[in-house]
């Protein structure tokens, strides 16, 4: 190696170990990490590494940031607007028994998380769990917990539904319906929400034997419906514009969209909100109540990693890994080629379970790249890096469930128990995660090698 290439992967796995160990400041220790390799490449201490402020800054997808703050903000709204609530005390109504009850919630926190942020879905429908479980004299951990789990595992499923899923449409050139189908083959969301019906099953067997009956009466007052109905035009706006090709991909003379569209959409229809509601209530507080709940820790966490990873590119560190990986796949055989795929998913998993799944999969997706042109080179095939991606986020965006600190869902929901004097053990919380997130993984992982090789 050279020295370009061990300054790199050296400041690239110390920023990725202090993060690791210090979880509350990662933001700034990604910046701090950027702003170092901006230094090192605009002081051309390395004579073979250029990389300026301007080219940081172009590494930077303001698209996706837009897209995280735009949704963010509407889905405050929406929050605000007691709907959830509604939808949850409805779903509540149906159910005759303890363990009917936290499969239905399980489930539709899942279904909500599809298409509103994880966390915002634990924190929405969380309160009403604990609400019905203190009328029944019951603990709420398993049902707090199973619905975090569930929320997280359905992440995936959708464009809007996670951070991750907008990063993996970015690198590979993704929009809105192809979670749907793409390239003529079932996309995301049928393997997510198959993994998910086969998760749901677990939780409902774990729950066998809970058959208290469920008494709940009276339904949260929902008086404004229109933070509803944006967050409804947002995702429908996001799937018409999938239509409409990017520069990239539009023939000559076609209209194409900017880069930057979704993220305008998703900041329009929260800045249409934002507008209505200082109307309504003739005050701007809530501009300020909105603004708060955007999660800035996550976008600054983005902005730096983005600027991190574009560094590492530049000095060949994606290139070295990526081959490292590769080369794992042997001679290109179709065995080959499902063992490389299995450490893909089954590394994430791990990896996931200990360290958020955004910085790892903002990682490996340049990463992913790199192995599948490697591997169609060699086998001779046209392997679609589709099985890769795909791979990458069912191992991420699932695994993060197997331990309370590998998902910032499991995480609120264990702070919304501890503020109710609820203290959860990790072998408390391991004990319906396990189950749940192989049976999950599992599902996914199979399917996704059927679907794609």
């Amino acid at each position: 190696m050279d020295l370009l290439t061990i300054f790199a992967l050296i400041l690239f796995v110390v920023t990725y170990v202090l993060m690791f160990t210090f979880q509350g400041v990662r933001p700034y220790i990604a910046i701090v990490s950027a702003v170092i390799f901006v230094i090192v490449g605009s002081a051309g201490i390395f004579p073979a590494f250029q990389y300026t402020l301007m080219d940081a800054l172009g590494e930077i997808d303001w698209n996706v940031i837009m897209m995280i703050a735009g949704t963010m903000g509407t889905v405050y709204l929406f929050i605000d607007s007691k709907m959830p609530q509604l939808l949850s005390d409805i779903i509540i109504s149906k159910v005759h028994s303890v363990k009917w009850m936290i499969f239905a919630m399980s489930l539709f926190a899942g279904i909500v998380s599809a298409f509103v942020d994880n966390v915002a879905t634990v924190l929405m429908l969380a309160p009403v769990a604990l609400a019905v479980c203190k009328k029944l004299n019951i603990s709420p951990v398993p049902a707090i917990i199973c619905m975090s789990i569930s929320s997280n595992l359905q992440g995936a499923a959708t464009l809007v539904g996670d951070t991750t899923s907008i990063l993996l449409a970015k690198a590979a050139d993704l929009d809105f319906m192809s979670f749907f189908f793409v390239d003529g083959k079932p996309g995301m969301f049928w393997v997510t929400e198959a993994g998910a019906l086969v998760a749901s099953l677990i939780i409902l067997w774990m729950f066998r034997k809970e058959n208290e009956a469920v008494d709940f009466e009276g339904r949260t007052v929902v008086e404004d419906k229109v933070p509803t109905v944006l967050l409804c035009l947002t995702v429908i706006s996001l799937i018409v514009a999938s239509f409409i090709p990017y520069k990239s991909n539009a023939a000559p003379g076609q209209f194409y969209k900017p880069d930057i569209t979704n993220g305008l959409l998703c900041i329009f229809f929260f800045v249409v909100g934002l507008i209505y509601e200082v109307v309504r209530r003739k005050d701007v507080d809530v501009v300020k109540g909105a603004l708060k709940e955007i999660d800035y820790y996550t976008i600054a966490l983005l902005m730096g990693l983005f600027v991190v990873i574009g560094g590492i590119s530049n000095a060949g560190i994606i290139d070295l890994i990526g081959n490292a990986l590769a080369g794992l796949s042997g001679n290109g055989s179709r065995l080959s080629i499902f063992f490389i795929y299995t450490v893909v998913v089954w590394m994430s998993v791990l990896f996931s379970a200990f360290i958020d799944n955004i910085p790892y999969t903002a990682t490996m997706l340049p990463v992913v790249a790199v192995i599948t042109e490697k591997i169609s080179t060699t086998s001779g095939m046209d392997v679609s890096p589709n099985l890769l991606y795909f791979g990458l986020l069912v191992g991420a965006t699932l695994g993060g469930n197997l331990t309370p600190i590998g998902a910032s869902a499991n995480i609120a929901g264990i702070g919304i128990l501890r503020r109710e004097g609820y203290k959860v053990e990790s072998g408390t919380f391991m004990r319906f995660s396990i189950p749940v997130t192989l049976a999950a993984v599992t599902t996914g992982y199979l399917l996704l090698w059927v679907i794609w090789m």
